[in-house]
């Protein structure tokens, strides 16, 4: 199992931005799809985002329009861009990684993850 590697987290306040990076080690992303996901205190993690391999983007209906999700050209990192964060928002990020299954909206249709990123939405 190859891990990911995620990173850009941080202190926010309420309207602010943030971008997270999501990397392999040593490895391609070009032919995975990848998603992104939180996970607030005492709540499940939630699917917000992916990008499949063939470049379609899907988000979950309350980030439309305010997060994106893209890769750059190399393939070897995909990048969540947040705007407009809400307190609600406050969570730890991760992404997960998968080859075969699309982009499924449940944590188990992928296997390989990310350690996760603290994003704290406060003023």
């Amino acid at each position: 199992q190859v891990p990911l590697v995620d990173s850009g987290g941080g202190l926010v306040q309420p309207g602010g931005s943030l971008r997270l990076s999501c990397a392999a080690s040593g490895a391609s992303l070009e032919w995975r799809n990848i998603g992104w996901f939180r996970q607030a205190p005492g709540k499940v993690r939630e699917w917000i985002s992916c990008l499949a391999r063939n470049g379609t983007t899907y988000y979950v209906e309350s980030v439309k329009g305010r997060f994106t999700v893209s890769r750059d050209d190399a393939k070897t990192t995909v990048y969540l861009q947040m705007t407009n964060l809400k307190p609600e928002e406050t969570a730890v990020y991760s992404c997960g990684s998968n080859l075969l299954y699309g982009c499924g909206r449940r944590p188990h249709d992928y296997d390989w993850w990310s350690q996760g990123t603290q994003v704290t939405v406060s003023s």
